[in-house]
């Protein structure tokens, strides 16, 4: 059976090795770590030349046009995590999008953190 007539099969991965061709074999993303939840948007309305672009990137900059989370946008184009990592730095570096990690919220309430160390000395 020839794999690509597949009707379950993603269109992504016809032939299997796409994804990692696509990156090029990069399976780290370059510049600072993509969380899962980290939210990805478009600075552009406009790419200057698509020409220097994978389909995919561009795919990407068109649902950046809404903040979305890399998780999202990993299933909405049904590829997998570490490529859409990947593609996405690839765009930071052009600066065709930004990516906003979690936020780093530190407790500093002191009477909270004795009410936790309390709870967990009575378990």
């Amino acid at each position: 059976m020839d794999l690509s007539d597949d009707p379950g099969r993603s269109r992504w991965f016809s032939p299997v090795v796409r994804p990692y061709a696509l990156v090029r074999g990069r399976t780290k993303p370059a510049g600072e770590r993509l969380d899962v939840i980290s939210m990805a948007y478009s600075l552009r309305v406009s790419v200057p030349d698509p020409t220097e672009l994978e389909p995919e990137h561009l795919a990407l900059l068109q649902r950046c046009a809404v903040p979305m989370s890399v998780a999202e946008l990993a299933s909405g184009l049904d590829l997998p995590l570490g490529v859409v990592r990947v593609l996405l730095a690839d765009l930071r570096e052009r600066e065709l999008v930004r990516i906003d990690g979690p936020a780093q919220k530190r407790v500093t309430d002191i009477r909270l953190l004795r009410e936790v160390a309390d709870g967990l000395r009575r378990l």
